[in-house]
């Protein structure tokens, strides 16, 4: 058992603010470069770019992690993580179901395009990865579960698309795996102010949109090895796993 460097929430050229660097070699090397042993690819309400990613992390000697970032009818921001790139589309089903059938516009949000290792585009995605899916928080959680994967409320410490700026509290029987907080707040002190949080595991992340944003925030998470599955089970506590959301 020993502790892994994890960045669990980042974006890619394909979502609509993240910047054109963010392409999939780019992203690993840049990862690797940071220390970071563990990366979630996690794009707006949108999963198309990840197996690019882990093609190339593969060959490169990177752990990556699969999933993306949802956002609720309720406007809150999740992130969501999935064992494998097959369970990973069974989501995106999920997600094409749920996101309204709103246009992109280029000009004012940016391309929505996924590439492949050279950089060279393989597909677009028309409709506007920033709207909120018409699925509630509570059954985007569910169907997480019903896949087998990880749940976390993404930013709770921002003062939008977060879940206590959206509700203003984490509903009891919201089945959480982990509350991400930024780099935005004192620690300590957003902890003593949100003493709800202390039930809960907390990881903290970078939600890099630029290159040199990825692994500037990361969690320490002590498992066997840099995979899914032993994220979850550290998530859970188990066997004599753990987290620190620190860094």
């Amino acid at each position: 058992m020993e502790w892994f460097k994890a960045d669990l929430h980042t974006h890619t050229v394909l979502s609509p603010c993240g910047d054109l660097e963010m392409s999939p070699v780019n992203i690993v090397e840049t990862a690797l470069s940071k220390g970071i042993q563990l990366l979630a690819i996690t794009d707006h309400n949108a999963t198309q770019q990840c197996e690019e990613v882990v093609k190339v992390a593969q060959k490169k000697g990177l752990s990556v992690v699969v999933g993306a970032e949802v956002t609720t009818r309720e406007e809150v921001h999740c992130v969501v993580l999935f064992e494998n790139v097959e369970i990973l589309k069974n989501f995106q089903l999920f997600i094409d179901e749920h996101l309204p059938d709103i246009s992109n516009n280029v000009d004012r949000f940016g391309h929505q395009v996924w590439v492949n290792e050279d950089e060279e585009i393989l597909g677009q995605e028309d409709r506007l990865l920033l709207s909120a899916l018409d699925a509630s928080i509570d059954e985007v959680e569910a169907k997480v579960h019903e896949l087998g994967g990880i749940f976390i409320l993404a930013h709770v410490d921002r003062k939008s698309f977060s879940i206590y700026s959206q509700l203003g509290f984490i509903p009891f029987d919201l089945k959480i795996d982990a509350v991400e907080v930024s780099d935005n707040v004192i620690f300590d002190d957003f902890i003593q102010q949100k003493t709800q949080l202390k039930d809960y595991v907390i990881v903290r992340s970078s939600d890099a949109h630029y290159i040199e944003d990825i692994g500037k925030t990361f969690s320490l998470i002590k498992m066997e090895e840099p995979t899914f599955s032993e994220l979850k089970l550290a998530l859970a506590g188990q066997g004599g796993r753990d987290v620190i959301g620190r860094g």
